[in-house]
């Protein structure tokens, strides 16, 4: 589904056009709900709209559906399902069954969990494991110990949060050495402050970012780390949920907006996956050395295998491996350069200051 202009879009929200509800959604990241552009509530700034082609795209970047304009209406399928996402998000810290949640939307639970991942591009259970980190991180962004936020967002126990990742995300090492055989992964390029970025996204989210001098470099960095993969580029039109990742991603790393919390398929081995995992939870501003990153995740002695998997990380910004650095403080490596480093961590300083 394409989307109009975000000038137009802009334009539209502006004079709430009644006109172009449906043919895009519009959420605003101070509230965290999405709206239609004749939405009557009070206007956002500029910098915090964030552009949806559809309310599954909306709801899977984290948005809920705005009361005052019922985005949800006209819908009744969608509706439902945006129900079960609210009482999955309500009580994401309970045990929630299938049964019960295709209860509440009036289905069976195959078919509730068939309609689920075809809309919103998640099993339920993946929803509420999604919404279960979005809270830990929040929780650690408000200052509870890590050990607080794990089992005030649900998770139970440290395995849980760090040593499931491959339940629902990411792969198996078998699939993962197939080299993304069989997938078709879209990508697009933009200009950043921190120079050419490259991002690519499967179906099930973002898979790929990183920086360069030039395009051929970064497609080839691409096609290497994806060789069997059917590799797509991608205009607006034809992928409207990636040209609104990159431009919040953009927002975040040129105009210093909150780091957007996209869906992301990691692909790597299940230690890979845990590193990634604690990375996520590391709060802005903050940073920490190779050796504490082994120790949280109950791996003191694998302090050459965390920077390892630092280094290997394929998706950078958005699984924030530049918060890592050496025992004596010094930046350590960085697979995008130094300079790169050194003016993420010291952007996010100053954001943290301020």
């Amino acid at each position: 589904m394409s989307m109009p202009s975000e000038q137009l879009m802009r334009v539209a929200i502006q004079a709430r056009d009644k006109s172009f509800d449906g043919q895009f959604f519009y959420g605003v990241i101070t509230t965290g709900v999405f709206c239609q552009p004749s939405c009557s509530a009070r206007p956002a700034k500029p910098e915090n709209l964030r552009f949806f082609p559809t309310i599954a795209s909306a709801v899977l970047a984290g948005f809920r559906p705005c009361k005052r304009c019922q985005a949800t209406e006209g819908t009744p399928r969608v509706a439902r399902l945006v129900e079960v996402a609210r009482h999955i998000e309500e009580y994401a810290d309970e045990r929630l069954t299938l049964f019960n949640l295709a209860e509440i939307a009036g289905l069976s639970p195959s078919r509730l969990q068939r309609i689920f991942k075809k809309a919103f591009g998640v099993s339920p259970k993946a929803y509420q494991d999604a919404v279960r980190m979005r809270h830990f991180k929040q929780s650690l962004k408000e200052g509870d110990s890590v050990t607080d936020a794990i089992f005030s967002s649900g998770f139970g126990s440290i395995s849980r949060v760090y040593g499931e990742a491959t339940r629902n995300i990411g792969m198996t090492p078998k699939a993962y050495r197939a080299g993304g055989a069989g997938e078709v992964i879209t990508y697009a390029c933009r200009n950043t402050a921190l120079g050419l970025m490259a991002m690519a996204a499967t179906d099930k989210g973002v898979c790929f970012v990183q920086f360069g001098d030039n395009e051929v470099s970064l497609v080839t960095n691409l096609k290497g780390e994806f060789p069997s993969a059917e590799l797509s580029i991608s205009p607006a039109q034809d992928a409207p949920e990636l040209d609104a990742w990159m431009e919040a991603l953009d927002q975040h790393i040129s105009k210093g907006a909150p780091r957007p919390d996209l869906p992301l398929d990691m692909r790597g081995t299940a230690f890979q996956m845990k590193v990634w995992q604690f990375l996520l939870s590391i709060r802005e501003g903050d940073v920490l050395s190779y050796s504490e990153v082994a120790q949280q995740i109950d791996k003191p002695k694998a302090v050459r295998a965390v920077a390892s998997a630092c280094a290997k990380n394929r998706i950078g910004v958005l699984i924030p491996c530049h918060r890592v650095l050496r025992g004596d403080g010094s930046l350590g490596g960085y697979r995008w350069g130094l300079e790169r480093k050194r003016a993420l961590l010291g952007a996010e300083r100053e954001r943290r200051a301020e």
